[in-house]
């Protein structure tokens, strides 16, 4: 009898509508899978070209990539978040204001997917930098022979072979970012983490709330793994896996 009104307590905390929190948990949801998507799309674009800046650029760019992924991998990534968020912000106002402009007040929803980018961007290149190196040289110079230009090398020989190598390393930086949305609520941004908080604080069932984001988190981390896996599956296509004849 006890157990019964526990659930039917808990489900009534976790339905839909009103006064249950469960359109609030999703609509939470939607929002760090999104900023999650922003970021790593920006991460992959910033890890593509500083891959190619640190293998193929001149020293200049090369040093200021190296100065660039060593200070994010060094500092804790909420210490970064902080510092980008508010630093950015500040500087595009300073700027706006000093050219006659008024202050504006930045989207939290963009500013999310910036500093996660940024964060991303530098784990990216050391993952898609390993992927290129795993491409075999020969391949590379006979294509280079053939008077093959750089961007259709890239596309046709150097993408399609690195891609296999690069998948696990870029599901990690997948399932990095879905988890660090959950930092963004230390700037007000009602991501599922704040929105469960919350949730949890105004109704006092911290356990039932805190598990309930829990397993939305665990459901993203279950179905990303799967799709990642099938990505493999298929750059993987065509090609001897180890141990086979």
């Amino acid at each position: 009898m006890i157990g019964g009104a526990v659930l039917a307590s808990t489900l009534d905390l976790l339905a839909l509508s009103p006064p249950g929190w469960g359109a609030t948990l999703l609509s939470g949801l939607a929002k760090s899978v999104l900023i999650a998507l922003g970021a790593f799309g920006l991460g992959l674009l910033i890890g593509t070209l500083g891959a190619y800046g640190k293998l193929y650029g001149g020293p200049l760019a090369r040093d200021l990539l190296a100065i660039y992924t060593t200070i994010v991998r060094a500092v804790p990534e909420l210490i970064l978040i902080l510092i980008l968020y508010f630093a950015f912000t500040s500087s595009i106002n300073t700027l706006l204001l000093s050219w006659g402009f008024e202050r504006i007040q930045i989207s939290g929803f963009a500013a999310g997917i910036a500093v996660l980018g940024v964060v991303q961007g530098a784990y990216a290149t050391e993952v898609l930098r390993g992927a290129i190196l795993s491409v075999p040289s020969g391949q590379i110079e006979a294509a280079r022979a053939m008077g093959m230009p750089p961007l259709m090398l890239a596309w046709r020989v150097t993408l399609p072979q690195m891609l296999a190598a690069a998948i696990p390393g870029l599901a990690n930086l997948w399932l990095i970012a879905t988890k660090d949305t959950a930092l963004l609520a230390v700037v007000g941004f009602a991501e599922l983490t704040l929105v469960t908080r919350q949730a949890a604080s105004t109704t006092k069932a911290f356990f039932t709330f805190f598990m309930a984001a829990g397993m939305l988190y665990l459901v993203i981390s279950v179905f990303s793994t799967l799709l990642f896996a099938r990505l493999e599956t298929w750059a993987r296509r065509g090609q001897v896996r180890p141990g086979t004849s």
